[in-house]
């Protein structure tokens, strides 16, 4: 068995999750690029990186759950690190409470909340094994704020972070979990909601004290902390240049 850390990033073939991926094979980590359907844009970035592996699976299902990391495992023969970055939303003005049908629940929480939980159950005994696993939940500061894409998204986020803290204290002393929680990211969904995104913009920009939106590297940087430090678990670190203060 090798001596170098492995990370399993779900979602990570462009956005957020690339980013992290890029972040931690740059701190000599093995990564696993991982997408439900973009799976060339998977490949080409499992191919830049060092000793990457790219498997195609959708957390959401139950079966790929699994597959996804006991494939990670069976190739590296390790599982140290799980970043759960895959997620899912819909663009729902909040006051909008008949949009936000039941179908629109199901979808969001089906990846967002089970899908994390689906691929931690499955990735704790390989965690365990590791002696310093770790688990890195991608959350939201919409589910610390009455704020987000939609009211299924923020509760979603919301679920996460609880999640993480009850997670965290069940599984130490091998295992720790925290999360990351992003204000507005400029990521491939905001450029696919272009009105959405420029009044996010404008607004977040005027509105925070470092005037400017977040970048996917400014929360790689934060995964990267919480995968290194060492006497952290059940913490869920803002990363929203300081909107939550106003």
């Amino acid at each position: 068995m090798s001596e170098q850390r492995v990370a399993l990033v779900t979602g990570s073939s462009s956005g957020i999750g690339a980013a992290v991926a890029r972040r931690l094979a740059a701190n000599g980590i093995r990564v696993v690029v991982n997408s439900a359907r973009s799976r060339a844009a998977g490949e080409a970035l499992a191919a830049e990186l060092p000793g990457a592996l790219y498997l195609q699976g959708d957390v959401a299902d139950p079966a790929d759950a699994q597959r996804l990391v006991a494939q990670a495992v069976e190739h590296y023969g390790r599982l140290d690190i799980l970043v759960n970055n895959a997620g899912t939303t819909r663009f729902i003005p909040l006051d909008d409470l008949a949009a936000a049908d039941a179908q629109a629940w199901r979808e969001i929480f089906d990846v967002n909340v089970i899908g994390t939980w689906q691929l931690t159950t499955a990735a704790v005994p390989h965690l365990r094994a590791s002696g310093a696993g770790c688990v890195v939940n991608i959350s939201s500061v919409s589910a610390i704020r009455a704020m987000g894409s939609s009211v299924p998204y923020a509760v979603s986020k919301a679920a996460v972070n609880h999640m993480t803290r009850l997670l965290a204290s069940q599984l130490g002393p091998e295992i720790r979990v925290n999360a990351v929680a992003p204000g507005l990211v400029d990521t491939p969904w905001y450029a696919e909601a272009d009105e959405v995104w420029e009044s996010s913009r404008d607004w977040i920009t005027a509105h925070t004290p470092l005037r400017r939106v977040g970048t996917p590297e400014d929360v790689a940087d934060a995964t990267l902390h919480l995968v290194d430090a060492g006497y952290t678990t059940g913490d869920v670190l803002t990363v929203d240049g300081g909107r939550h203060l106003v």
